[in-house]
């Protein structure tokens, strides 16, 4: 089985999940790569959503090689064999695992901060992870809900090894594995993207989490969500139909049109948590996938700015066929190859976009495009990212609309970095709200 990414892998764990649905659930993921997935779970149950954070204990010069994990209310785990394999002894490993338990507490304030834990006395617990590997870390985590006063214990996640689940079920009361297949070396060669989660990320879902009470009936087939309505559609794009998802606050003030990068979609998480802000901000946004499944497979279509531009100017168009949205002005946000294709879009004789925002992008590969842009255009590149920004600042001087180029310090290219995304989003909410005005006679 292999997942798009930990959203689609959240939803399918959900729907094996879902008869668990009630008031006693709660669901907590492990931080960072388990909370996307156990964000879906506990939408989907309606259910509250917490993290647990657990440090694996890592050999100073082999720390990939775990021996065992730390966590929360001081539980500790320990791997007898590799201890003695590595020949670790008792002051090695009990400065490592003061090492790790400083950082235990470092992150649980930062992902909390001054919330309280979710209460776990007598409540059934589902951990949650985005896999599991050797195990130590998700029996950590079991044991820490456990000693925290969980009733019942469930280990919930999207793939495992084979025959691991023996090995977790004394730490947890049910096991549920939506795959263990053979050849199993890495979590990762299981989804199609398992690009890194960052803090900001993970504080971003356990808000969103946070401001929606755990109300959803059991049977409800689409979540609630707190920053407007969802929906997923499909929109005919020329000769093809692309999925996409539509969020349109009450009021909205604009619409922006995301165009993602390379081997992303729109589940993108780093793309979902800038919708998520400019959704707070008023504006709807629409996150679609450029290029189906099939199109993907060919990697020319990837960088064929032309084709993935000419999505975007159909997608514009099926917008102003819905009556939600037909008369709201439209802003577009690109990333990587992305924001070549938003600023090609951009600078169509029939383009509607009224302002484009690129994001660690590749403006330059608009080519000549780039002097007919008319659209006002912020560009945002990681200060760590060079390459990119030499490719901006060339760009940005063949530019004859108004433009800036703005510099993210500390931040590399997908601004993994902690607050650097949390930048990105309010520069892009704040030239949106400058620059999207009004449409005149939209349908006339």
């Amino acid at each position: 089985m292999l997942f798009t990414d930990r959203v689609d892998a959240g939803r399918r764990l959900a729907e094996v999940l879902r008869p668990m649905a009630g008031a006693d659930v709660v669901v907590v993921g492990l931080p960072r790569g388990g909370v996307p997935v156990a964000f879906e779970v506990a939408q989907v149950l309606g259910a509250p959503l917490d993290i647990i954070v657990v440090r694996k204990l890592g050999l100073p010069f082999q720390p990939e090689l775990g021996l065992g994990a730390v966590g929360e209310g001081g539980v500790r785990v320990i791997n007898d064999k590799v201890v003695r394999l590595a020949e670790v002894g008792e002051q090695e490993l009990a400065d490592i695992e003061r090492r790790e338990r400083g950082e235990v507490d470092r992150r649980a304030h930062l992902f909390r901060g001054d919330r309280p834990p979710a209460p776990l006395a007598g409540r059934s617990v589902i951990v949650v992870d985005d896999g599991i590997a050797t195990g130590s870390t998700a029996r950590a985590a079991c044991q820490v809900v456990r000693a925290q006063g969980a009733a019942r214990v469930v280990l919930a996640v999207p793939v495992a090894p084979e025959g691991i689940a023996d090995r977790m079920r004394p730490d947890a009361d049910d096991v549920v594995f939506l795959s263990t297949p053979e050849g199993f070396f890495a979590i990762g060669q299981f989804y199609a993207d398992f690009s890194q989660v960052d803090d900001s990320e993970v504080i971003h879902l356990l808000q969103r989490a946070h401001l929606q009470p755990a109300t959803v009936p059991v049977d409800a087939p689409v979540p609630v969500d707190p920053l407007g309505r969802d929906e997923e559609v499909a929109v005919q794009a020329g000769p093809v139909r692309v999925a996409g998802y539509l969020t349109v606050p009450d009021g909205a003030r604009g619409i922006v049109v995301f165009a993602h990068g390379s081997g992303s979609s729109r589940h993108s998480l780093r793309n979902r948590y800038v919708a998520a802000q400019l959704n707070a901000a008023g504006f709807a946004t629409l996150l679609f996938d450029l290029l189906t499944v099939e199109e993907e497979a060919d990697r020319a279509n990837v960088f064929d700015i032309g084709l993935l531009a000419d999505r975007l100017l159909e997608v514009t168009g099926w917008l102003r066929t819905q009556p939600d949205v037909r008369d709201l002005p439209v802003g577009y946000f690109g990333a990587s190859t992305g924001a070549a294709a938003a600023l090609w879009a951009a600078a169509d004789p029939t383009a509607v976009a009224a302002a484009v925002v690129c994001r660690g992008g590749r403006p330059d590969l608009a080519g000549a495009r780039l002097g007919l842009v008319r659209a006002p255009t912020l560009l945002v590149v990681g200060g760590h990212d060079d390459v990119v920004i030499d490719l901006n600042r060339a760009a940005q001087a063949r530019l004859t609309c108004e433009n800036r180029l703005e510099i993210v310090p500390g931040a590399t290219h997908l601004f993994e970095e902690p607050g650097t995304l949390e930048q990105v989003a309010r520069l892009a909410a704040d030239w949106f709200t400058v620059h999207l005005e009004p449409v005149a006679n939209p349908t006339g």
